[in-house]
């Protein structure tokens, strides 16, 4: 990038934030973009009168931003509340509006709960059938075992752009023929995907994208769930016929508008040099930590196919959470659970084949818009510092 935007009134004074996966900040970009929707242009926008004309034109606007960052057109834009919404409305959607008795999924282990717990209520209340796929060492799918999948009643196929937890980038477009090659669709949650690396719809050949306001420095509350065109869905909310009739309600202006400025703005930072940034600063974290405890740092995911901005490491003789606890100067993640104060290995690393304790050591450090390389360093310092006293409290 060739320059770096205003330091956020979020961060000022606090940890160095590393977990851009899990949320990130609002752009004051974007706030500013959507605060006259809040404010001064309050109309709705189904409204003939003159206060429903400035509404309407923004949220077409919004629609055509957030289609120009996947590679589509402005009308396969449905808004959502969220992208478990979206994902919600992809699967439920394909399945009821198939009009098979025993409709079959596909999804893979490391997929997103909002997917795998939208086959499970499939399952339960619709009578489909769910098969997941293994993931291999590095938390990919192999799309031999895709094909042998698929069958006749195969309705929909959903596997995500890149994993939460290790950034882990699947062969979408591999994986998306073959799925049609046996007449299903294909839906793309790319929540972690959009805006940290370019994306085309059509050159991925997906059916359904997700994408997620919060993950791309708008707020929270917004998504869109991408849609080509003829694809058949059942609604998830109906009513007055909003959204292509796909979800019904009278639409949040003001948050479609920020998820339409926050595409615009990562749209721009893809094209800066943006994401070569991130990489450079997220490779200079691993090695600040791999000369400081040789032998020790191990990567989890992908070297190489994998978001610019995650690392997920484990360090020898170390739990993930006692390391964060030991380290207040970063606010980070493990993605592990945790329930009443007892910790269970990530299922995404679980799945991969890790061992519980590789799995419980997990680290996910994740970098966004607003990291510098002076974070970078303090970084590494702050976590160097909180292995010792770890490491030997587990002797």
């Amino acid at each position: 990038m060739t320059h770096l935007p205003a330091p956020h009134p979020g961060l000022a004074d606090g940890p160095v934030y590393l977990d851009y996966n899990a949320t990130t900040p609002v752009d004051p970009r974007v706030a500013a973009a959507m605060l006259p929707h809040l404010t001064r242009f309050f109309g709705n926008p189904s409204s003939g009168h003159p206060y429903g004309a400035r509404p309407r034109t923004a949220l077409a606007q919004a629609r055509a931003q957030v289609a120009a960052l996947i590679g589509a057109r402005p009308e396969g834009i449905v808004f959502t509340a969220s992208g478990s919404e979206a994902d919600l409305l992809a699967l439920r959607g394909a399945v009821l509006a198939s009009g098979n008795r025993r409709p079959h999924l596909v999804t893979q282990a490391t997929e997103h709960p909002a997917v795998l717990a939208s086959c499970r209520a499939l399952e339960r209340l619709h009578g489909a059938r769910v098969t997941v796929l293994p993931v291999d060492g590095e938390g990919l799918v192999d799309p031999g075992a895709l094909s042998d999948a698929l069958g006749p009643d195969t309705v929909l196929v959903s596997v995500m752009a890149a994993n939460n937890e290790t950034g882990a980038l699947q062969p979408i477009p591999e994986l998306a023929a073959r799925t049609h090659a046996h007449g299903a669709l294909f839906h793309c949650d790319a929540a972690q995907a959009a805006g940290r690396i370019p994306l085309d719809v059509i050159g991925l050949g997906v059916d359904l994208l997700t994408v997620v306001g919060h993950k791309m420095y708008a707020p929270k509350g917004i998504a869109a769930l991408w849609v080509r065109d003829g694809v058949r869905l059942e609604p998830v909310v109906y009513g007055g016929g909003q959204e292509r009739g796909l979800r019904s309600g009278t639409e949040n202006t003001a948050l479609a508008v920020a998820l339409g400025a926050a595409a615009q703005l990562a749209a721009d930072e893809l094209s800066d040099g943006g994401p070569s940034r991130i990489r450079a600063l997220r490779d200079e974290l691993h090695a600040h930590l791999a000369d400081a405890l040789p032998g020790r740092v191990h990567l989890n995911g992908p070297d190489l196919r994998r978001l610019p901005n995650t690392l997920n490491v484990g360090i020898d003789g170390t739990r993930g959470h006692e390391v964060l606890r030991a380290a207040p100067g970063i606010a980070a993640a493990t993605g592990s659970a945790c329930h009443s104060g007892t910790h269970t290995p990530s299922p995404v690393l679980t799945a991969m084949g890790q061992d519980p304790d590789r799995a419980l050591g997990a680290l996910r450090l994740t970098l966004g818009r607003w990291s510098t390389a002076q974070d970078v360093a303090t970084a590494a310092r702050v976590l160097v510092r909180a292995v010792p006293a770890v490491a030997g409290s587990r002797r």
